[in-house]
């Protein structure tokens, strides 16, 4: 995995988030932003400013497509974070990379790499 990728994550789970963010931060990447809803996620894909997101499916328990839907209008490559049973994502984004909970830094790393 090459490093240097600035990296958005929408997680409404805090030491999940924390957790992500000290495996970025140890591979060499930037976390410009954690967001914890819908709401807030959408607002900062509106800024820009990043090269890719790690969404979790549920915020809150809001399902998280419509950031899915706004990312890839953008250009933005994302990875679906999912802690177990989902519905199956819409078609739209039904190709788009998996990253299974528990994350563990290998994990992260091989997400990120389906990216490239």
């Amino acid at each position: 995995m090459d490093g240097g990728r600035s990296i958005l994550i929408a997680e409404d789970e805090p030491l999940i988030s924390m957790m992500l963010e000290d495996f970025l931060d140890s591979s060499g990447h930037t976390v410009v932003a954690t967001v914890d809803s819908v709401r807030d996620a959408m607002a900062r894909v509106a800024e820009g400013g990043f090269d890719l997101a790690i969404l979790d499916v549920h915020l809150h328990g809001e399902e998280v497509w419509p950031v899915a839907d706004r990312l890839a209008d953008a250009g933005i490559p994302f990875l679906i974070a999912s802690g177990g049973s989902v519905h199956p994502a819409p078609q739209a984004h039904a190709g788009a990379p998996q990253l299974a909970k528990p994350f563990t830094m290998d994990s992260v790393a091989q997400a990120l790499a389906r990216l490239d």
